[in-house]
């Protein structure tokens, strides 16, 4: 099942048109930049150059996307800036993904009163605003340490993942290859692990790749309102907020960490959209 589920991902990135393409290559040299960013980095996120003599510098060939008010270069802030943003989207959206799928998973194989209890737990979950229930959160823990941010963020963001994984559980539920396997004697947790698990796998992966860009925002916004991320962790919201409080006169301290969100939300969005029309069964069977 995991070898099918494997083969049909890598036969939909065949498939991928130019822009899908494109946008994976970019994720691709993101990641590869942020997990090298030690080593592409001209200096350390938080040296001061020279706190008189290049302050506030306009982009130029010694610091190509110019420095701060602290005389840092920005370059090298954006780059450990894609390493911040990057891991906790990516931490915060798989953490998401296993919650939600064995949340999902236990209310479909469960079914009859445990189900609907699990289910009526979940709609009083999703009542409440993921962003003003983080807002409220963080103003009252705060600063609040990076990883206990993303545990944040994957908690508040796996409800919508298990409604989709419960709902996919349930049509495969009375499949004949699961009713076979239900007669031949296998337990709920074989059935829920062996045969319902991988197929619902290609809907968790989509909204997964699909979520790593809302994250990604989130937490900018987060940082932005200065409850999320904060100094001297150079994320892309805190460095797009120090950028913004003198944007007129220095227009380049905003621009590069907000051309890097707008860069990588778009390439995830891409790369989403292609992975939901290709692995889409009704896609496949049309195809």
């Amino acid at each position: 099942m995991f070898a099918e589920a494997g083969r049909r991902a890598i036969a939909a990135l065949r498939q991928m048109d130019v822009a899908s393409r494109i946008a994976l290559a970019a994720l691709a040299v993101l990641y590869a930049v942020a997990l090298a960013a030690p080593l592409l980095a001209p200096y350390a996120p938080s040296q001061q150059l020279d706190i008189i003599g290049l302050k506030d510098r306009a982009p130029s060939l010694a610091h190509p996307f110019g420095t701060d008010r602290f005389s840092r270069d920005l370059m090298t802030r954006v780059l450990f800036g894609a390493r911040v943003s990057l891991s906790v989207a990516t931490l915060a959206v798989l953490m998401s993904a296993v919650v939600g799928t064995l949340y999902g998973l236990v209310a479909a194989s469960a079914g009859g009163v445990l189900d609907a209890v699990l289910m009526r737990m979940l709609d009083a979950m999703l009542a409440i605003p993921r962003v003003l229930l983080l807002i409220a959160i963080l103003a009252l823990w705060n600063p609040v340490p990076l990883p206990m941010l993303i545990v944040l963020l994957g908690l508040t963001g796996w409800f919508d993942v298990s409604r989709l994984v419960r709902a996919e559980a349930l049509a495969l539920r009375e499949r004949d290859f699961v009713v076979a396997a239900r007669s031949l004697g296998a337990g709920g947790g074989r059935i829920m692990l062996r045969h319902l698990l991988p197929n619902v796998l290609v809907p968790v992966i989509v909204a997964t790749t699909l979520g790593v860009g809302n994250i990604i925002v989130l937490e900018a916004g987060l940082s932005f309102i200065g409850i999320g991320a904060r100094e001297p962790v150079p994320s892309w919201g805190t460095l797009f907020y120090d950028g913004t409080e003198a944007f007129v006169g220095t227009w380049w301290a905003a621009l590069f960490p907000g051309a890097a969100i707008v860069v990588t939300v778009l390439a995830f969005n891409i790369v989403g959209d292609a992975l939901r029309r290709l692995l889409d069964p009704r896609h496949l069977r049309t195809a």
